[in-house]
């Protein structure tokens, strides 16, 4: 056969499977018609016909022989939806027969069938005793009422052949269920691999825009207070007006720059090209501590970690709790505010602190409206299995602290203190 010939054959065959599962009754009326033609033919062999072996057409079945064959084999069209119920009257109407009828016909063929349906769709418990019911009560009708000695074989076939069918359906139940199993594992695989999917785009989302709105608001917050220094001093004081727009300058090309370097990562198609330079950490916190002072708060700083490197997540998001922490002070602890910070190196953690001197508050300061700030300090640090704690102060002030373990741990969730 060529291969064309054989896809064709393939796809033939499979669309006969597809019809026959889409007409179960069908399917089943086709089987009770091949089974009531094999118990017809079987009625007109004798096993015993000849010395030489069984003959065929030496004896017939009379009509009522007939009518419980139709009966036997009709009620295997309904072996689907009543299992059991055919299952009985099948071994009824082969009973039947054999106390009746001096040369039975194979009804016993219909309760064969029906047994194989019945284990094929129930447990193994059920399956055994129904069976074993079964050959019982049908092999002892046979050796008893039977035209045979009780040591015939045809009394012998039939606890064979029911036997047989027990266990017949017994694997084809256990055989179903194996691939049913396999079928929802890989169904739930797939689920997962979704799942897992989209939770892994949420946090990708989650962190670029956390990146963003840290990159952004610390810049902005920058450009925004020495721009309105520039705009109070423009008059009176061109010079000292000139040099904060020079920060505002340098501000906003920074801003800029690490903004089209965000942006760039996300733009590239497959996977992105490795950064050319070092992502920000307390290497560089001298540098953004510059940065604030020259936009006019005096900030402090307190290092007894003895500069050990970090672990790479723990690194960047100590520079970002100090950024995000010292933004909100510029923007929120008033013109006169000073600020403090400190990084201290604990056994297997690092905390990080930031304190202002801002004016006192009754109750603790809202965010402002649409901030993200403190919730992407939470985030970031719940990311990493540590705690934050983000407070007024006795006393007038804000407290921000943030303790990160050195090996970031998964599965865990972070405290925190409010």
């Amino acid at each position: 056969m060529t291969p064309t010939g054989s896809a064709a054959g393939a796809l033939s065959a499979r669309r006969l499977v597809d019809w026959a599962r889409a007409h179960p009754l069908a399917l089943d009326a086709a089987l009770a018609f091949g089974v009531l033609v094999c118990m017809v033919a079987g009625s007109f062999t004798d096993p015993h016909g000849s010395p030489d072996g069984p003959t065929f057409g030496d004896r017939a079945p009379d009509a009522y022989s007939v009518l419980l064959m139709v009966a036997g084999a009709v009620a295997l069209v309904w072996r689907r939806r009543n299992p059991f119920v055919v299952l009985g009257l099948t071994v009824a109407f082969t009973l039947v027969e054999l106390v009746d009828d001096s040369r039975p016909a194979p009804i016993a063929m219909s309760a064969v069938v029906a047994l194989c349906t019945v284990a094929a769709r129930t447990d193994r418990p059920t399956t055994w005793r129904v069976g074993l019911a079964t050959m019982t009560v049908l092999t002892a009708a046979a050796m008893v009422f039977g035209p045979t000695p009780w040591y015939a074989q045809e009394n012998l076939g039939i606890f064979a052949w029911t036997g047989m069918a027990a266990a017949a359906g017994d694997a084809v139940r256990s055989r179903r269920a194996f691939v049913d199993a396999i079928r929802e594992r890989a169904e739930r695989a797939e689920r997962t691999r979704e799942e897992e999917a989209g939770r892994r785009v949420a946090e990708e989302r989650l962190r670029i825009a956390r990146d963003l709105h840290d990159v952004v608001a610390h810049h902005i917050a920058l450009v925004n207070v020495q721009a309105g220094v520039a705009a109070h001093l423009m008059e009176k004081r061109p010079d000292q007006a000139k040099e904060a727009l020079a920060h505002v300058r340098e501000a906003s090309r920074s801003a800029l720059d690490e903004l089209r370097a965000t942006v760039g990562l996300l733009r590239q198609s497959g996977d992105p090209e490795a950064p050319t330079e070092p992502a920000p950490g307390l290497a560089v916190l001298d540098g953004l501590l510059d940065s604030f002072r020259k936009a006019g708060l005096p900030v402090a700083l307190a290092r007894t970690d003895g500069d050990r490197p970090l672990p790479a997540a723990v690194d960047l998001a100590a520079y970002r709790i100090v950024q995000e922490a010292l933004t909100n002070v510029r923007k929120h602890a008033g013109p006169d505010a000073a600020a403090e910070v400190s990084v201290v190196r604990v056994g297997r953690t690092v905390e990080i602190t930031v304190l202002d001197d801002g004016p006192p508050a009754a109750v603790p300061a809202p965010a402002p409206a649409g901030g993200h700030g403190l919730l992407g300090m939470r985030e970031r640090v719940g990311a990493l299995g540590g705690t934050l704690t983000a407070a007024p102060r006795y006393g007038g002030g804000f407290r921000v602290q943030a303790i990160l373990p050195v090996a970031p741990r998964t599965g865990e969730g972070a405290g925190e203190d409010t």
